[in-house]
């Protein structure tokens, strides 16, 4: 254990407490929890320590991790809790998170049952950091005041990695941006994730301010994609983006509207046409058939195949974030890859010599989530993970069937596309579990549960007296209060 370890363990403790005591004093101290989290979120991978770290294991988590995010999030929970909340409920069952705990459940008998277990671990440590995010944005977003902190967290990271994209691209000269995260799909997969909420919030009725930040916001996040060049990325975002437009929007025509869409249009054409020479050569490096069905390149069909017949070996997969050290060892050979496999490297040179198996052409995780988590959990876990899936797009799609003035519509739709984002370039990558995009994503989920709830609440309520319906129909328009009724 290295010094900057044993400082960490002091420390996590001693903050944890002071977060959790801070949160339950102050609601300021809770708003600038939540913000944070939000905010600093795609910097998650620089405020973290890991502990028993293999950093040159090719798997999607490398040690057990503890965020300076998840104490914040445990004090944040914690201050929801027990901090004074009047007249509101402090605890609720989220929804969805049921499911949750029976797939994390799974995926610890997997750990438990699987070898190696130390890499399984490393990945339970961070599924336990996002729920706790999820189970604090549920406690804590309550109100039309948190959803607007939300927002703007939201559309400051995600219009910084716009501005930083454009930095790399034209300063730095970079030829795939990557922002602040790793890898140009990386920064893809945050921006399919988070560009729909802000883009619903841009044509709903909030203040004009708030309105025309997340509209800056999100066209920021539209220009840091197409500069990633990322072939999954740019129609997965042009598909979402097109389809909280299409249900989000007025279809009223003013002429301030007619010409604030035809500018829309403008710029869209116009960034388009400004990449299209890049994407092209993009699109033309690797076709569909070199991609799934050349099994002599290492490209995404070598995947599904491994998946298959992983599965067909391992009922139950080869255990949670073991992928690369059984693929490497045993799997990639039969079809015809030399990796090397990580049991003759440690034997042979120990675990010291980062720079060693750096250099090793080891397995990389499936580029597809389906395919990694059949590989890895088996059958039942692809299932039970589906179902997950399945149970969040279902939260989602309620409030499409909502009036166009419900104050609670927009923002469950933008969720709902954020939602299909993710999912979208899941297809063809498995950035899902990086940490940055990850927490926020547990983050969002969070923030639907809890206007999930919201619904369920308003929809079971018996009908009000004719003052009180008056009385509702004012609360709605006040910007603290998301909501007709009580929360």
């Amino acid at each position: 254990m290295t010094t900057a370890h044993a400082l960490a363990l002091a420390l996590i403790p001693v903050l944890t407490v002071a977060a959790a005591v801070a949160a339950t004093w102050s609601q300021w101290v809770r708003d600038a929890f939540f913000f944070g989290m939000v905010c600093f979120a795609i910097f998650a991978e620089r405020m973290q320590v890991n502990f028993f770290s293999e950093a040159w294991y090719r798997g999607t988590t490398r040690g057990l991790q503890v965020t300076l995010l998840e104490i914040v999030a445990f004090g944040l929970l914690v201050g929801c809790w027990f901090g004074r909340r009047d007249g509101e409920r402090r605890w609720f069952w989220p929804a969805s998170l049921g499911v949750m705990l029976l797939y994390l459940l799974y995926a610890v008998v997997s750990v438990v049952t699987s070898e190696p277990k130390l890499y399984g671990a490393f990945e339970l440590s961070k599924m336990l950091g996002v729920l706790l995010a999820f189970l604090a944005a549920a406690a804590y977003v309550r109100t039309r005041r948190e959803w607007a902190i939300l927002l703007v967290a939201l559309g400051c990271a995600v219009g910084f990695e716009g501005l930083w994209a454009v930095k790399q691209r034209f300063l730095s000269r970079l030829d795939r941006v990557a922002g602040t995260l790793d890898h140009a799909n990386s920064l893809s997969m945050y921006l399919c994730m988070t560009v729909p909420p802000l883009v619903a919030a841009a044509f709903a009725g909030w203040t004009r301010w708030l309105r025309w930040f997340c509209a800056v916001a999100a066209a920021l996040g539209t220009v840091g994609l197409l500069l990633t060049f990322s072939r999954a990325g740019i129609p997965v975002l042009a598909a979402v983006v097109l389809g909280t437009i299409l249900t989000c929007a007025s279809w009223r025509i003013t002429p301030s509207r007619i010409v604030v869409r035809g500018l829309l249009v403008a710029g869209a054409i116009a960034l388009v046409a400004g990449s299209w020479s890049k994407m092209q050569e993009r699109y033309a490096e690797a076709s569909l058939e070199d991609e799934y069905l050349d099994a002599t390149v290492d490209g995404r069909g070598i995947y599904l195949r491994l998946a298959k017949m992983i599965a067909s070996e391992h009922f139950f997969g080869v255990g949670l974030n073991n992928w690369s050290y059984h693929v490497s060892r045993t799997y990639g050979a039969r079809l015809g890859f030399r990796f090397v496999d990580y049991d003759y490297l440690t034997s042979v040179y120990g675990t010291t010599d980062e720079v060693l198996f750096a250099d090793s052409y080891l397995a990389a995780p499936a580029h597809n989530l389906a395919a990694l988590t059949l590989g890895e959990l088996g059958l039942p876990g692809l299932l039970l993970f589906g179902l997950l899936w399945a149970r969040w797009f279902f939260m989602g799609a309620a409030f499409l069937w909502l009036p166009r003035t419900d104050p609670m519509r927009v923002m469950g739709v933008g969720l709902f596309f954020a939602i299909g984002g993710i999912f979208g370039q899941s297809l063809t990558e498995w950035t899902y579990r990086q940490t940055p995009i990850l927490f926020t994503f547990y983050l969002l989920l969070g923030a639907l549960a809890s206007l999930t709830a919201a619904r369920l609440r308003a929809r079971n309520e018996p009908p009000a007296t004719e003052p009180e319906t008056v009385e509702t129909r004012a609360l709605t328009v006040r910007d603290d209060v998301l909501v007709a009724g009580r929360v």
